[in-house]
């Protein structure tokens, strides 16, 4: 995945995609390519890298045509090198696809092919896309997409060439965005509005389950089943920096939102048809030596180790294994005891953080598995580690991570789950009543996201103060860590967490009249004792909102000043909805004091020194 365009027209067709692919660096890729019908026929040019790479191959080499598909690529399935770049052909190299997305079912797919006599050559998903558009054309390029689509589970938004029919470029939309650019006399496709703002500012939208066919003349929408649409034209009104950002004031507000995406593309492929089994096929952990680990380190650095904290106690839970957490920075110097029976975690968005590259390589050396769970497939903590849970939850440019934690928060559960089933640890029954409540997931947090006025105002009125305090018990204390750091890190308002249980033991010396004091109070199990806290700061003249679940926030409201509803899961899942309105606080707080809100004063996204 990550960015597309295409064109048909009369321009320089490779000047264009370039531009387009550009447009798009910002969204972060490790790969780009072309594909160009020339007089010569189809011709592709794909380096690994940046963008300046492809094109100081172009030098020596351009691409002359009047058709084209373009593609900077974030690696999920195979390492980032030429090979795997998009755009992707058949075996024959008259059929060519750029794909983002992921498709679920490609491993069945390949050996299907494979055993047809279709030669592979990547690593990638997208392969098995030009192939099965191969195998089924017989002179029609829609019919044989459409075709092909069939054989297809997962997410996919596509376009697509042929050598056969060089008039015609193919988009398909499938849960994975896609826009189509009208011009006078050429047309484009884009995964997103800045790759063809530069050419024109009217588009259609494509919605799940639709395509279009383009010509440079015409453009015809049309649902994958064939069936002609007519949709209403969109002007885009938008100037190229808030087209970048999707209409959003900033990256992390946009990435808060695609949070219920990412909940989606981490459980794609990972969870059975029937929906009732977590399946890992990317694991090289056998079954054997899963049941053989007797102790699991988490090891980690800010929001990644947070995200641990939750983890960690989903397995403790779901699989009744001790589980050690670390911040990375100090896990070598304290001599741990590592074993080859001891499974290591390694957390990082980037794959690139030193500390944490290091605490696996200590890892290693004492002869532990190393499983890594990163946003980055091709990283050094992805290539170090034994095994690799990729988050899939697209690039992220803001700072303050948002998306990335709480995908880290559902690959830590899908394996938990994945540890219960194999070890025997929790019933079929139960494990297939976790999945349905992580798939309702993505929902709930959308319902959140449609009312946040609430969160704004609460926001404005903190961000007056200099301090303020989390509290909470369980996984609501991992999560008040979490939402502590966000505040603190792009609002710059002092802020600290402590397990509500703890008060007694110092920090209430610090609760003065009128002093922020945010309770999460999530945990049905603890909630009378969490009450019990917050009397504590209430009585010392702390202003106190609560966050609980909505069948809790009458009778909380009896004992704070104010409180906000999430909606109801179960307990261990809880993190992944309490969670957002604290990232909303952070950055509604952070915009009302005038910061900048996606580059925080003194810190980098990706941290590569010690």
């Amino acid at each position: 995945m990550c960015g597309i365009v295409g064109y048909i027209g009369e321009r320089d067709t490779q000047a264009v995609l370039i531009e387009g692919l550009k447009k798009l660096e910002y969204r972060g890729y490790d790969s780009a390519g072309i594909a160009v019908f020339t007089d010569a026929g189809l011709k592709i040019s794909k380096s690994i890298g940046r963008l300046a790479n492809l094109e100081s191959k172009l030098e020596g080499a351009p691409l002359v045509g009047s058709a084209g598909i373009g593609h900077t690529r974030w690696a999920t399935h195979g390492k980032p090198s030429d090979v795997n770049s998009h755009p992707h052909t058949d075996h024959s190299q008259k059929f060519s696809v750029v794909h983002n997305g992921i498709v679920e079912n490609y491993l069945d797919l390949k050996e299907e092919l494979i055993s047809q006599g279709y030669e592979f050559v990547s690593e990638t998903d997208t392969e098995v896309i030009s192939h099965l558009v191969a195998r089924e054309y017989q002179g029609d390029i829609v019919k044989a997409v459409q075709k092909a689509i069939t054989y297809m589970r997962g997410a996919f938004a596509l376009g697509v060439l042929t050598e056969y029919e060089p008039n015609k470029l193919v988009a398909v939309r499938q849960a994975s965005p896609l826009i189509i650019g009208i011009g006078e006399g050429e047309n484009f496709i884009g995964s997103d509005i800045p790759a063809i703002l530069n050419y024109t500012r009217k588009v259609y939208i494509l919605n799940d389950g639709e395509m279009a066919v383009l010509t440079k003349d015409s453009v015809e929408l049309m649902t994958i089943e064939g069936n002609f649409i007519s949709r209403e034209m969109t002007n885009v009104e938008w100037d190229a920096v808030t087209a970048e950002k999707g209409g959003f004031d900033h990256f992390m507000l946009k990435e808060i939102y695609e949070q219920p995406k990412a909940y989606r593309d981490t459980m794609r492929g990972r969870i059975d048809e029937s929906g009732s089994k977590v399946i890992f096929p990317e694991l090289n952990l056998t079954e054997e030596k899963i049941r053989s680990i007797n102790n699991i380190h988490i090891v980690a650095c800010g929001t990644a180790y947070h995200a641990g904290l939750v983890g960690g106690t989903a397995i403790e839970r779901l699989v009744r294994i001790p589980v050690a957490f670390d911040v990375a920075s100090e896990y070598r110097y304290r001599s741990p005891l590592i074993t080859p029976e001891t499974l290591v975690i390694v957390v990082s968005q980037s794959g690139e953080t030193a500390d944490t590259l290091a605490a696996l390589r200590e890892a290693h050396a004492n002869g532990a598995h190393v499983l890594a769970i990163t946003n980055v497939v091709g990283s050094s903590i992805a290539r170090d580690a034994d095994d690799v849970i990729a988050t899939l939850a697209g690039p992220e440019i803001a700072v303050a991570s948002t998306k990335a934690y709480t995908s880290q928060l559902i690959a830590f559960y899908l394996f938990g789950l994945y540890l219960a089933e194999v070890r025997g640890t929790q019933t079929a029954e139960e494990i297939s009543h976790i999945i349905a409540a992580m798939q309702s997931l993505p929902e709930q947090v959308e319902a959140m996201l449609e009312n946040t006025d609430a969160i704004k105002a609460y926001a404005k009125h903190i961000s007056n103060h200099n301090n303020l305090f989390f509290i909470g018990r369980g996984v609501d204390y991992a999560v008040a860590l979490e939402g502590s750091l966000k505040l603190k890190e792009i609002s710059y308002i002092h802020s600290e967490a402590y397990a509500a249980g703890e008060l007694k033991h110092g920090t209430l010396a610090l609760i003065e009249d009128g002093i922020p004091v945010i309770a999460l109070a999530t945990q049905e199990a603890l909630l009378e004792k969490t009450v019990s806290n917050i009397k504590e700061v209430k009585a010392r003249g702390a202003e106190v909102m609560a966050l609980s679940h909505e069948e809790h926030v009458s009778s909380l409201l009896k004992s704070v000043d104010q409180a906000f509803a999430i909606p109801k899961t179960l307990p261990l899942l809880t993190p992944a909805l309490s969670v957002v309105p604290l990232q909303l606080l952070a950055y509604y707080a952070s915009l009302a004091r005038g910061n900048d809100v996606d580059k925080p004063r003194n810190l980098a996204k990706s941290v590569t020194v010690e």
